[in-house]
């Protein structure tokens, strides 16, 4: 790939990972609301505990489907042979361990950045949903 279709391409599926990422996230919203109208006679600790847990389900499908669409796409433009690499591939670079151990060629690596920076805003969206969800929580309990 050239320079410029890196750019293309990643961009493109950097974007189409952030809108699952965000659909699945409002899915998560929608879904722990109504799952907390059902548990308000909970007490608070396995109600926190339940409505944590089950965000963080959710929030650990989100980046398993954009590191196998990542990985898929390494398989289609055949810049890694198998499933297993790619797939590992993709997890490593999606979460910036980057080990180094598999390496894509030039024509690639601008491109496998994006689902690097995939990652990194993935998890802030996370992080920041996570700890929006913790601090509604402890306000509910404080007026209740």
């Amino acid at each position: 790939m050239t320079l410029p279709q890196q750019i293309m391409w990643g961009s493109l599926f950097l974007g189409l990972c952030l809108i699952i990422h965000t659909l699945v996230l409002a899915f998560c919203t929608d879904w722990v609301g109504k799952l907390a109208g059902k548990i308000e006679n909970w007490r608070f600790g396995p109600r926190i505990v339940a409505l944590m847990l089950i965000s963080l389900a959710v929030i650990v499908f989100a980046h398993t489907a954009q590191v196998w669409i990542w990985a898929a796409v390494y398989i289609h433009y055949g810049a890694l042979a198998d499933w297993n690499d790619a797939i590992y591939f993709s997890l490593v670079t999606y979460t910036s361990l980057g080990y180094g151990d598999i390496v894509l060629g030039p024509g690639l690596r601008i491109f496998a950045a994006f689902a690097s920076v995939t990652g990194l805003l993935g998890f802030g969206l996370s992080t920041a949903y996570l700890v929006a969800l913790f601090g509604r929580l402890m306000t509910w309990r404080a007026n209740h």
